[in-house]
């Protein structure tokens, strides 16, 4: 049985926190379910003409995702074979919550998680929480992650190693 989640992140190393903290709470139950993982960031498209057509997502991945950050989910995957089917990394340009809940539609996602730590500013992003939160068609969970204030691996491809 395959299940699609959704992680709302901001291409943040500390993001990945919520995904390592959800896989090694499904991998502690036991759970045999793959999970298609859908990272998620809210992005603002601008009402510009010129950005509306020539803007991609490979373009505006190349913005506001970091290299760190595509080599740290897949050693997460990597871990977790038995439970991942795939990762995907996604935006949601919409700006109502009848389009986010379309999306969910569209998009198979039975779960949901989030966590208030992570903030999506800058470079054109934004939080989704709040769509997440109102969503009914989800099972929503807020994750409680703790960001340390001294790593000397923050930033950097380490910091993925470090326990939640």
């Amino acid at each position: 049985m395959t299940k699609t989640i959704l992680i709302a992140t901001d291409y943040s190393l500390e993001s990945l926190n919520i995904l390592k903290k959800v896989l090694k709470e499904k991998d502690a139950k036991g759970d045999e379910t793959q999970y298609n993982i859908l990272l998620v960031s809210g992005y603002e498209m601008g009402d510009s003409i010129r950005d509306l057509l020539f803007t991609t997502k490979s373009s505006i991945f190349n913005k506001i995702r970091p290299q760190e950050f595509v080599d740290a989910y897949g050693i997460i995957k990597n871990k977790y074979p038995h439970l991942i089917s795939k990762v995907v990394c996604d935006i949601f340009t919409g700006s109502f919550q009848r389009t986010f809940n379309n999306y969910v539609k569209a998009e198979n996602i039975e779960e949901a998680y989030y966590s208030p730590a992570i903030k999506s500013k800058g470079n054109g992003k934004f939080d989704i929480a709040s769509y997440i939160k109102k969503c009914k068609d989800l099972q929503t969970q807020e994750i409680t992650i703790e960001i340390a204030k001294r790593l000397p691996e923050r930033g950097r491809l380490a910091e993925v190693f470090v326990e939640v």
